[in-house]
């Protein structure tokens, strides 16, 4: 939470001062996860404010649940979120945001979050924030970085929000830079992904080349040695999704599976990335089919 006495400068200082404040926060969290006795336990951990890291109990047959909250509600201009998931030989995990990320309106300068995730042979991750809403004029830079062993197996997505519809808001200026980098565990480049969008962001958006007016945008990613084998489910679910005012498409990047969707309403899209989720993490890891409970609070 801002304090009050910068609540009250921010009225009184122009904006190209405060675009020179220094961040507002700087959150880290840092999980590592090991198997031990053939069960997923916690070897590291590491939060501080405004981060937290927490376990809810998982569904009975579901794997160790992790889930990453952030206490002051969202990011304001300046602040820095750190964010390092490790998960060892053996262990199966799955890290949730515990609700939507909202990043607020900046008068100059960046959010900044940055993700490293290591997935190690033979064990299984899934990264699974929530929505991440820009406000109008918000102004976000994201990083995540994502090392896969040859035996390993991450299943990892995201959702973007263009603004908040049920304000009546759209997103007409801004910054979003929003780049993905997945390697090997020797570091040798599988897939790079990247979003930049800067200045006239309505025009951007409602651009038919671009996302044709869309009111929400999401990846999500498979990476494994058999990633190829689950694109035809891949297909078969995004065709059973498609439907007015939402796009799904699957393809092959690398040995990557990649699915993309883009939805003209926020919640339909949500909808249909849980349900290829859900198909992706039974298909391929026998989990059951069923998002987290933080997912449907």
């Amino acid at each position: 939470m801002i304090p009050a006495e910068q609540v009250r400068l921010a009225d009184a200082v122009p904006a190209a001062a405060l675009a020179a404040l220094p961040y507002f926060s700087a959150g880290q969290a840092r999980l590592r996860l090991k198997c031990e006795d053939g069960a997923t336990r916690i070897a590291e951990l590491y939060h501080a404010q405004p981060l937290r890291l927490l376990f809810p109990r998982p569904e009975p047959g579901d794997v160790f649940q992790a889930a990453i909250t952030c206490v002051a509600g969202g990011l304001v201009a300046g602040d820095r979120h750190e964010i390092e998931v490790g998960v060892e030989h053996g262990a199966q995990a799955m890290v949730i945001g515990q609700a939507a990320e909202k990043i607020y309106r900046s008068t100059g300068a960046d959010c900044v979050i940055e993700t490293a995730l290591s997935v190690a042979d033979d064990a299984w991750l899934e990264w699974l924030p929530q929505e991440t809403i820009l406000f109008d004029r918000a102004r976000l830079r994201r990083r995540t970085r994502v090392a896969v062993a040859p035996g390993g197996r991450l299943l990892a997505g995201g959702i973007t929000v263009f603004g908040r519809a049920a304000r009546g808001e759209a997103l007409t200026a801004g910054l979003v830079h929003d780049a993905w980098e997945l390697r090997d565990d020797a570091g040798h480049l599988r897939w790079k992904d990247v979003l930049h969008m800067e200045g006239d962001l309505a025009a951007l958006i409602g651009n038919p080349a671009t996302f044709g007016g869309a009111r929400a945008c999401a990846s999500a990613i498979y990476a494994a040695p058999d990633a190829e084998k689950f694109l035809p489910l891949a297909r078969a679910v995004a065709a059973r999704l498609q439907r007015p005012g939402l796009r799904v498409g699957a393809t092959l990047v690398n040995g990557l599976l990649v699915t993309r969707f883009l939805g003209a309403e926020a919640l339909a899209l949500r909808n249909a990335f849980a349900g290829l989720w859900c198909a992706l993490r039974h298909a391929a890891r026998g989990l059951p089919m069923a998002m987290p409970r933080l997912w449907t609070v």
